[in-house]
């Protein structure tokens, strides 16, 4: 028999609930239309593809020219479509009603738009673990695909990964492809003829062996350089040529493969996504300590037969990582229990979608890409839940008051919320708003990032990587620059997370943070008063919601003469854009993104055309109000880059021993 091998491609086209659509469409324009476009060209090409549902909702509606050509792909038998969950969740960490829900919304969309009921679905960031099995098989998904890695974990060696492998789980069944790291760092970064003569080398005589790639299609257009490098220069085209022309490589679908190959037999494999991501799940300094494991492997030239056992974390470590993750994460578990808990008719179509928007992946972790770090990401997680919050509130009301450990970490958080607004303060001893939110709006201003150490800082002030030598383009999970001017002031760590209303008494050269304690509260109100000593004397600190205003009212006992400083750090969606800006007594005072200095202030709005509303802040006495914006420093595909990620306005009121009050308004208009 002649030498003879399947390559199986498939690619991923995603982009996040809530990106910008000016992204979208310079995506569609120099990625997802051109890639369509030349496949389309060659119908002996065949491939798979898995467009989020988010995307191709837009993408229908914005490009039906593409999706024409796409449906016609499929009827012609060329295109295979893949499903997932319709938000791209990571299946393993919502709940497995919600698992069903997703997949069998993203089957049935794509069997009543472009003429498929996909048999296999995209793993979102190959994030595996086996208690998704189930929730695949009874959706009607008969397979999968995952990072070859994950098999070497299991102990598989990378001759046997050539086609596909059978796991169960609770008694349902799933196949499982493993993709190739080789093929995911060749394509289509190395020269096309050299891509395809590797595949040639992956033939053989017997059975029935498969090359198998899926990724992201992102690649080809999007990542830097690679527009040029692949429709400019031709290297796609080059490819799929290359391909067809060779007498060794046929392209199939999936589904072609897995109805006439058998599996290679059964396999558990352990809980891991791909290995750059359990790099960026572990804190530091573990995440130091195995990078430095793993560049010990590569230099010693053990790391291909050692990288299976070098594990690094899994993507439930961001939970542990960030607490602002593990908050969105606890909140929209929280409200799909409630939501499934109504009865069949209260629940609606519009609760079901404003849950499916917050479990969208892409804003609790980070790793190359922005994703926690980017706030209009965020913000489009907070935006459903605050939507789905009223709407289960309108279908059942909440008490005004609740006190709860929601995130898991050992502290009540105290709920107050009167249908208007929310104010959620942590038992932590510092009574700040860990989340202060509009319904109106559908906003929580108090979705700020306080800045971590990650484990990439080290390599900030380092050189560019250099471009590699001879042909092709650079990888850029090997590349590293800068997009902005990075200064030491950028980088310094958050202490604490960032809230509203946290406060700092200073006085004869030393700093005191009050240490609060509930001291009373009221059920049938939504208010909340802590109290705590100041030296010799106390303050009580009370927390109250009326109507569309915040009030926070401090009252001193026997405070000695000292300077009561308030921190309030605000997420306004404008940032550092020329459609936010304070204005005081009428008049403009700069934007979110300068520095902002008033003595004896007691009143400043802050407007913000983005949001489409705007803060009234109100104080019961003059106060010095310092107004800086903050910045995270995170690494992307394009290099490291600054984001504003909260204003933060600091207060200060000089105490005198006739100081007894001092009380802060915010109105949301």
């Amino acid at each position: 028999m002649a030498k003879s091998i399947s390559l199986l491609l498939g690619v991923h086209a995603h982009q996040p609930v809530g990106n910008f659509t000016s992204v979208l469409d310079e995506a569609h324009v120099r990625c997802y239309g051109p890639f369509l476009r030349v496949l389309h060209r060659y119908p002996a090409f065949r491939f798979a593809i898995h467009v989020s549902g988010w995307l191709l909702d837009y993408m229908l509606e914005r490009y039906p020219d593409d999706m024409a050509l796409l449906k016609e792909m499929v009827q012609r038998g060329q295109a295979e479509l893949v499903g997932a969950g319709y938000t791209e969740p990571v299946l393993a960490v919502i709940p497995e009603a919600d698992r069903l829900g997703q997949l069998q919304r993203m089957s049935s969309m794509l069997e009543h738009t472009l003429g498929q009921r996909p048999q296999g679905a995209w793993l979102t960031e190959r994030v595996w673990e086996a208690t998704v099995v189930p929730s695949l098989a009874d959706s009607g998904i008969r397979y999968s695909t995952v990072d070859d890695y994950h098999f070497l974990c299991a102990g598989k060696e990378g001759k046997e990964l050539d086609g596909y492998y059978t796991t169960e789980e609770n008694g349902r069944q799933l196949d499982l492809f493993p993709i190739s790291e080789a093929l995911r760092y060749r394509l289509p970064f190395s020269p096309a003829q050299e891509v395809v003569s590797y595949l040639e080398s992956l033939a053989k005589e017997e059975g029935e062996p498969a090359a198998i790639y899926f990724d992201d299609i992102e690649k080809f257009g999007i990542w830097p350089e690679t527009y040029q490098w692949v429709y400019e220069r031709g290297w796609l085209t080059q490819f799929i040529e290359g391909v067809l022309a060779s007498d060794i490589i046929r392209t199939e679908r999936y589904c072609d493969y897995h109805a006439r190959a058998k599996t290679h037999g059964v396999v558990y494999l352990p809980t891991t996504s791909y290995i750059e991501m359990n790099e960026w799940t572990l804190p530091v300094p573990a995440a130091h300590h195995y990078a430095d494991l793993v560049q010990a492997s590569k230099s010693s030239g053990d790391f291909e037969r050692n990288k299976a056992f070098l594990r690094g974390g899994i993507w439930k470590n961001f939970f542990m990582r960030y607490p602002e993750s593990n908050w969105m994460h606890k909140r929209m578990l929280s409200l799909s229990r409630r939501l499934h808990a109504l009865p069949q008719n209260a629940q609606t179509a519009e609760m079901l979608n404003a849950l499916y928007e917050a479990q969208a992946n892409d804003a609790y972790w980070h790793g190359l890409f922005g994703g926690l770090y980017l706030p209009h990401l965020r913000r489009a997680i907070y935006n459903a839940i605050v939507k789905l919050e009223g709407l289960l509130d309108a279908a059942e009301p909440r008490q005004p008051m609740l006190a709860t450990d929601l995130d898991l970490d050992g502290d009540d958080e105290i709920f107050l919320q009167n249908g208007v607004l929310q104010a959620i303060l942590r038992q932590d001893g510092n009574a700040a708003l860990c989340e202060f939110d509009a319904y109106r709006l559908n906003h929580n201003f108090a979705d700020t990032l306080a800045m971590p150490q990650e484990h990439y800082h080290r390599k900030v002030h380092a050189q560019p990587s250099a471009h590699p030598g001879g042909e092709g383009i650079a990888n850029p999970h090997e590349r590293m620059s800068r997009k902005h001017e990075i200064t030491p002031e950028d980088m310094a760590i958050d202490g604490q997370q960032k809230s509203m209303f946290l406060d700092k008494w200073l006085a004869d050269g030393a700093e005191t943070r009050p240490q609060y304690v509930l001291s009373e509260s009221a059920g049938t109100a939504s208010a909340a008063t802590f109290e705590a000593t100041l030296g010799d004397g106390r303050v009580r600190k009370s927390v109250v919601l009326d109507g569309s205003r915040l009030y926070v009212a401090y009252r001193f006992f026997g405070v000695a003469r000292g300077v009561f400083q308030v921190v309030v750090n605000l997420a306004m969606p404008s940032c550092d854009g020329p459609a936010g800006r304070f204005r005081v007594g009428g008049e403009i005072q700069g934007g979110f993104g300068q520095l902002l200095q008033l003595a004896g202030m007691q009143h400043v709005v802050l407007e913000d055309a983005v949001l489409g509303g705007r803060l009234e802040v109100s104080v019961s006495r003059p106060v010095a109000l310092h107004s800086l914006p903050s910045f995270s420093v995170s690494q992307s595909e394009a290099g490291f880059e600054k984001i504003m990620q909260a204003v933060v306005l600091t207060f200060d009121c000089i105490l005198t021993s006739q100081t007894d009050t001092l009380e802060f308004c915010i109105d949301v208009a």
